[in-house]
């Protein structure tokens, strides 16, 4: 059987590690995986290294930037060639089923319901607006995908609300966890931190909704009694976001916190980023629905202070692995950091529970299960 898998970009952050996972989930069955992907980057290439057939096209992937008349006629543009290009490709693969990761890629379920295939929908997000979008995809998802795959009960909830037939499936993601097990005892200097700071990170690509600017204002607060902090900043711009970054960087410079945030941009070597790290901050301002990070971090032994801004809550026990607070309450956030600072048993402690739910309770062996049981369960209904 040939599957075409459809993916809105090539980099390697959380939906994305959570798609090269099904992938081999999928090869594993004896499949035959056939990845179309918007441009070349890490993604691409960790796919090659494992033989699979990748195919470079604009899928005309839905963006906030995209949010205007003129923005929405370049995406349906796009969309149409993009209908076109798959249209070809099934010429030669003759393919068997379509499976689109995240909401941001709607060619694919279009494509599938015209030529009759089964269609799986990998859900990461929680889009509250624009209303005409959440609309146009709740009725694109009744029509072409009869199951489609959530990662937190939270997002399961918000769309199930918004759909008429089709039913939600909730499954967890579950990633490798052998690099954030590994010590790395001299992680802290190999990044050019001193030795005797104590570190609190962020892991996340810089757009509007993972709370950048909130993490900084509580680095700001925190840092005038607390010179030794560290504040830890991974990740890029996506694409159409610059203007953030620059944002970023004119805060940091205004509040004279120049010696206290370390921004590492974008990484490959996040286990030993974390290895470096005290504490865990997840600040997402917007609706997140699973940060894969968090899991990361947890396995890392870490304290994770997160947002109830959807999935975390599924993720972080709050006093026991860590602390929940409030989207954009500096104070509760400052409080929370401030036990944790202040308590390093608190942080053993909160760490190792963290690690062992985890391990015990995201596992990718019950992840490969899950999806394997969905998959032919979508193959015999079709």
């Amino acid at each position: 059987m040939n599957i075409l898998f459809l993916h809105s970009t090539s980099d390697l952050y959380g939906s994305a590690r959570i798609f090269l996972e099904v992938i081999k989930i999928y090869n594993s069955s004896g499949l035959n995986p056939v990845v179309v992907i918007s441009g070349e980057g890490p993604l691409a290439d960790a796919l090659r290294e494992i033989n699979i057939t990748v195919k470079i096209r604009n899928l005309g992937v839905l963006r906030r930037k995209y949010n205007s008349p003129l923005g929405l006629m370049n995406r349906l543009s796009k969309i149409l060639k993009s209908y076109f290009f798959l249209r070809s490709l099934h010429r030669e693969y003759k393919f068997d089923l379509v499976y689109s990761n995240t909401l941001g890629v709607l060619v694919g379920a279009f494509w599938a319901k015209k030529n009759n295939l089964p269609h799986i929908w990998h859900i990461h997000e929680i889009l509250e607006n624009p209303e005409m979008l959440v609309r146009i995809i709740s009725k694109l998802m009744d029509s072409s995908t009869p199951q489609p795959i959530t990662v937190s009960k939270s997002v399961e909830a918000f769309w199930q609300q918004k759909l008429r037939i089709a039913r939600p499936l909730t499954i967890h993601n579950g990633i490798p966890y052998t690099d954030f097990l590994v010590p790395y005892p001299k992680a802290k200097s190999e990044l050019h931190i001193p030795e005797d700071s104590l570190v609190i990170t962020m892991i996340g690509r810089i757009n509007p909704g993972k709370g950048q600017l909130f993490f900084l204002e509580l680095a700001k607060r925190l840092c005038i009694s607390n010179p030794r902090l560290k504040f830890v900043m991974v990740g890029d711009a996506y694409p159409g976001y610059e203007a953030i970054g620059e944002q970023i960087n004119e805060l940091i410079t205004r509040h004279k916190l120049d010696d206290n945030i370390v921004d590492l941009g974008f990484r490959k070597d996040i286990p030993r980023v974390l290895a470096a790290t005290d504490i865990f901050v997840m600040p997402s301002v917007l609706p997140d629905s699973l940060p894969t990070v968090i899991l990361e971090a947890m396995a890392s032994g870490c304290p994770v202070v997160a947002t109830r801004s959807g999935g975390a809550s599924e993720m972080v026990i709050d006093n026991q692995t860590g602390y929940l607070i409030p989207i954009n309450d500096l104070e509760q956030g400052e409080n929370a950091l401030i036990k944790l600072i202040l308590n390093p048993r608190l942080r053993e402690t909160f760490g190792e529970a963290g690690r062992k739910r985890a391990l015990e309770h995201f596992s990718l062996e019950s992840f490969k299960e899950n999806i394997t049981a969905h998959l032919w369960q979508q193959v015999r209904k079709s």
